[in-house]
């Protein structure tokens, strides 16, 4: 599989993401739960990072927070420089939208739409309508490469609900890069596969690494960290050093 990246990402040496005293609570009812304790940590542009722990550790909650889903009550994160907690809501938006790719354990995939729509879906919510019509030929296009590319080019016309979860996974792979995201956010990506099918999913993530493409997962299965190149361990809302 020959995969479609943009040129828009970092030097190996160079960190495209820092995280620095992040803390993160949530309240229910009269409790507060404290779920990230001062987590710091670095990704390099180029590494594929996974990040291990037990449900309830923060792990997901980290990645929200990582890919500007959700912001921390204290510390800082910063992408490629620049302090998320600084964007205006505009430029959030830009860069929920292009600057990282999420890929979610539930597919989150929109069954009225074919799986071609849901490939550039990413592209056409970000335009205008005069600016949808100005791209949708380029749009369409890319996302047709990236199917074939993953497999499921005679796909295109079904509707996600006529597929397997496999297949469903690789479609919103295919969303998450639709507009050459720099970072690649994966959250349990094999969650709801079986081995053989969730393997054939890290192979995807592995290929999509050896070309170029910074990805962060989050996993409770210390098996599926192995795949990474680096693996960090969240124990209680703390790195385990």
């Amino acid at each position: 599989m020959t995969v479609l990246l943009g040129s828009d990402y970092m030097g190996k040496d160079d960190f495209i993401l820092k995280a620095e005293g992040v803390y993160k609570s949530y309240r229910m009812g009269a409790t507060e739960v404290k779920v990230l304790k001062g987590v710091d940590l670095t990704v390099k542009s180029g590494e594929f990072v996974a990040i291990v722990g037990a449900s309830g550790s923060g792990k997901s909650t980290l990645l929200h927070i990582l890919g500007a889903l959700d912001s921390p009550d204290n510390g800082v994160v910063a992408f490629g420089g620049r302090d998320l907690s600084r964007f205006s809501g505009g430029e959030l938006n830009r860069f929920r939208n292009k600057k990282v790719g999420f890929v979610f354990q539930f597919y989150h995939l929109l069954d009225e739409l074919s799986v071609l729509e849901n490939v550039f879906l990413p592209v056409m919510v970000s335009r205008s309508v005069v600016g949808w019509f100005a791209c949708r030929r380029w749009a369409e296009s890319r996302a047709r490469e990236l199917l074939v590319q993953l497999g499921l080019g005679e796909r295109a016309n079904h509707k996600p609900y006529q597929l397997s979860g496999g297949e469903r996974q690789r479609v919103a792979i295919g969303r998450a890069l639709m507009n050459e995201p720099r970072l690649l956010l994966v959250d349990e990506p094999t969650g709801n596969l079986d081995s053989a099918t969730g393997n054939g999913i890290l192979d995807v993530f592995e290929e999509l690494n050896r070309a170029g493409q910074t990805i962060v997962m989050v996993t409770h299965d210390e098996r599926i960290a192995q795949r990474a190149g680096r693996i960090i361990t969240l124990v209680d809302g703390k790195i385990k050093n």
